[in-house]
C-alpha cells in the first residue's frame, strides 16, 4: 500500500504533504492525555502489521489496521500512522521520504473518516453489534486507502492508470480480512475496556456517552 519515491508527480506530492501537515497538526491538538497510550499502541500495531507485505505487480499488499485506530483515536489517528509511517520509511525503506505525506493522507485519512461514520455504532449497547460496526470501519479503511493510493496514481499521469486499478483489486481480499480482524478487535475492546470508544459501566449494565 506504500508509494514508492519517484512515482508520484510533483503536484501530488506537494498536495499530498499539505494535507498530511493539516492532518497531522489538527490530530496533535486533539490527542489528549488519556489518549496517548492508545496511540501508542495502535501506531505500533500499524507498523508490525504492515511489515510483511505480499509483493502484487508494481504494488504489494499488507495489513494495516487504520479502521481500528480511526475508530479509537479520531483524528489523532494522523500523527500516530505518520510515526509508523516515517519509522518505516527510514529503517526498513518502505515508501518513500518524498512520498511520506501521500502515504500518510492515503492510509490515515480513511481511518479518521471510518471513525466518524463508525464510531457511534462501536460503541452501541451490544458488543456484538460494536463488532458488526468493526468491521464496517475496518473493511472501509481498506477500500478508501485502496482508492486513494489509486487517485494519487492516476493524479500522477495515464502511464499509471493500470497500477492505479491493480492497487484497488489487489487489496479487495486484504479488505475481507481487515473487516474480520477489527470486528473481532472492537468486540473485545468492548467487552474489556469499553471507554476506549467513550462506553461507561453503569449498576444496569453498559452505556454509551451521548
Amino acid at each position: 500500500m506504500h508509494v514508492v519515491d519517484g512515482a508520484l508527480s510533483n503536484e501530488v506530492v506537494i498536495a499530498g504533504g499539505a494535507i498530511a501537515v493539516a492532518g497531522i497538526g489538527w490530530g496533535l491538538r486533539n490527542l489528549d492525555m488519556e489518549k496517548i497510550p492508545a496511540a501508542g499502541v495502535l501506531s505500533a500495531t500499524f507498523f508490525l502489521a504492515s511489515l510483511v507485505h505480499v509483493p502484487v505487480g508494481p504494488s504489494s499488499v499488507h495489513l494495516i489496521m487504520n479502521g481500528l485506530a480511526g475508530l479509537v483515536l479520531g483524528w489523532a489517528a494522523f500523527p500516530a500512522l505518520f510515526i509508523g509511517l516515517l519509522l518505516q520509511a527510514v529503517f526498513f525503506g518502505f515508501g518513500g521520504i518524498t512520498v511520506l505525506g501521500v502515504n500518510t493522507v492515503a492510509i490515515a485519512l480513511p481511518a479518521v473518516l471510518v471513525g466518524v461514520v463508525c464510531r457511534r455504532g462501536a460503541a452501541g449497547a451490544s458488543p456484538r453489534t460494536a463488532a458488526l460496526w468493526g468491521g464496517v470501519a475496518g473493511g472501509g479503511a481498506i477500500l478508501l486507502t485502496g482508492l486513494l493510493v489509486a487517485l494519487a496514481l492516476a493524479l500522477s499521469g495515464d502511464a499509471f492508470l493500470p497500477a492505479a486499478k491493480l492497487v484497488v483489486l489487489a487489496h479487495l481480499p486484504v479488505m475481507v480480512v481487515e473487516a474480520l480482524l477489527c470486528a473481532a478487535a472492537v468486540g473485545l475492546v468492548r467487552r474489556v475496556k469499553p471507554e476506549l470508544f467513550g462506553v461507561v459501566s453503569s449498576g444496569r449494565g453498559v452505556a454509551a456517552h451521548a
